[in-house]
C-alpha cells in the first residue's frame, strides 16, 4: 500500500522520534532534571548537554536556513505577532508545573514508555489541559491573556520576532550579518559552554545525547520543511514539540475514524514507542505508580500547569526551548528563560517545604534566595 505525502512525512516523525526516546532513556536526557542537578547539587553537567543540543539545533536549523532549503519564517516561532505575557507568564506555569511532576513533556513520554503509570496520568490529564487551552474551556483565559498583551512587531518595522531582525533594526547592520553573528555568538557560545565540562566531552551518553538530539531537531525541520514541502499538499514546518502534539493524540485516538495523523501526533507515538523498546531491551522497563495520595495530586497539578503553560508559551523544554531557539525567535528565548526559573523556583520551595514550617516560610526562604540582595 503507497502511503499519501502527508502518511509518509508521519513516517519519517515517527521514526526520528522512536530514536528520540532511545537516546534519551538511556541517557536520561531531561531538562527538569538538568535544573534539579544545578539547583540541588551545583552540577552543571546535565543542563551543559542540553545546550549542547540546542547549539546543534541551531546550527542545523539555521544552515538550511541561509541555503533556502526551508523558510524558518513560516514557523509559529517567528510571528511578528509577540505574545510576550504568554511566554513570560506560561513559561513560569510550565517550569513549575513540570518540576512537580517530575519531568516536562518530553521526559512524561519516556518514563511512560520506561513503564512509569504515574506517568500516563500526567500524559492524559496534561493533553486533555493542553486541548482545552487550544480549542476548549480554558482557551477563553488563555486568549484573555494573550489578546490584550500582544505586540505587532510589524508596527515597529520587523518582519519577524527573530532576535537577527532586532540586532539588526537596532545596529543598522543587514539582516544576513546579523544572523551569522547571532548564530555565531548564541550556538557557539552554548557548545563552548557545554563542551567546557570534561564530563560533557568525554562520556559517550552526554554527546550522544547533546549532538543526537540537536541533530534530531534539524533532522525535523528538514522533513516538515525540505521533504514535506508540496504545492498541492502542503505539511506544516514544524519540529519537534510535545504539549499540544499531546493533545491532539488524545484527539487523534478519540476520533480516529474521522481523523488524519500529522507529524506532532507522529512524534508523540514514536518517543513512547522508542523509549518502550529501549527499555525492553536493556532490561530497565519498570511499573511504577504512586506512591501516595500527595504523589497523585502533585503529578495531577502539575500536568495541567504543563498542559496550561506549554500551550500558552507556545512550547515546552524542546517545543520553545530546542525547537523554537534554532529559530533564534525572542518569544522561545523568554519562554526557555522563564521555564528554568519556574523549575528553579519550584526546586527551592520544595527544599524548604521539607523543613515543616509551611508555605510562607518556604516562599519568604525562596525570595530571599531568589531576589538580588535579600540574602544579604
Amino acid at each position: 500500500m503507497e502511503l499519501e505525502h502527508y502518511q509518509q512525512i508521519a513516517l519519517y516523525g515517527f521514526i526520528g522520534a522512536a530514536i528520540f526516546g532511545a537516546i534519551s532513556s538511556r541517557t536520561q536526557f531531561c531538562t527538569m532534571g538538568a535544573v534539579s542537578d544545578w539547583i540541588n547539587m551545583d552540577s552543571l553537567t546535565r543542563l551543559r548537554v542540553w545546550f549542547l543540543a540546542m547549539g546543534v539545533a541551531i546550527l542545523g536549523a539555521q544552515a538550511m536556513h541561509f541555503t533556502g532549503m526551508l523558510d524558518l519564517t513560516q514557523s509559529i516561532y517567528l510571528t511578528t505577532n509577540f505574545t510576550w505575557l504568554g511566554h513570560v507568564l506560561g513559561g513560569f506555569i510550565f517550569g513549575v508545573g513540570m518540576t512537580i511532576a517530575s519531568g516536562c513533556g518530553q521526559r512524561t513520554l519516556v518514563r511512560l514508555g520506561g513503564g512509569n503509570l504515574k506517568s500516563l496520568v500526567v500524559f492524559l490529564v496534561m493533553g486533555i489541559t493542553a486541548y482545552a487551552t487550544l480549542r476548549g474551556l480554558f482557551a477563553l483565559l488563555r486568549l484573555e491573556i494573550n489578546g490584550p498583551t500582544t505586540l505587532d512587531l510589524t508596527e515597529a518595522g520587523l518582519s519577524t520576532q527573530g532576535i537577527p531582525d532586532l540586532l539588526s533594526y537596532l545596529t543598522g547592520i543587514s539582516t544576513e550579518i546579523a544572523s551569522i553573528i547571532c548564530v555565531v555568538v548564541i550556538a557557539g557560545g552554548a557548545i563552548i559552554f557545554a563542551l567546557r565540562d570534561n564530563e560533557v566531552w568525554t562520556r559517550f551518553d552526554n554527546l550522544l545525547a547533546g549532538i543526537g538530539i540537536g541533530l534530531i531537531i534539524s533532522g525535523a525541520w528538514y522533513i516538515t520543511g525540505v521533504l514535506g514541502y508540496d504545492d498541492f499538499d502542503p505539511i506544516q514546518l514544524e519540529a519537534v514539540s510535545f504539549i499540544a502534539p499531546v493533545g491532539n493524540s488524545i484527539s487523534y485516538v478519540m476520533t480516529y475514524t474521522g481523523s488524519s495523523i500529522n507529524f506532532g501526533i507522529a512524534v508523540v507515538f514514536g518517543l513512547v514507542i522508542g523509549a518502550f523498546l529501549y527499555s525492553i531491551l536493556s532490561g530497565t522497563f519498570r511499573l511504577e505508580s504512586f506512591s501516595d495520595k500527595t504523589d497523585f495530586i502533585n503529578h495531577f497539578l502539575g500536568a495541567v500547569m504543563m498542559g496550561f503553560g506549554g500551550v500558552l508559551s507556545l512550547g515546552c523544554t524542546i517545543g520553545q526551548g530546542i525547537s523554537g531557539m534554532s529559530t533564534l525567535a525572542i518569544g522561545s528565548l523568554l519562554t526557555l528563560v522563564f521555564i528554568i526559573s519556574g523549575s528553579a523556583f519550584a526546586l527551592k520551595m520544595q527544599y524548604y517545604l521539607y523543613d515543616d514550617l509551611g508555605w510562607g516560610h518556604a516562599f519568604k526562604s525562596t525570595m530571599r534566595d531568589t531576589l538580588p540582595g535579600q540574602g544579604e
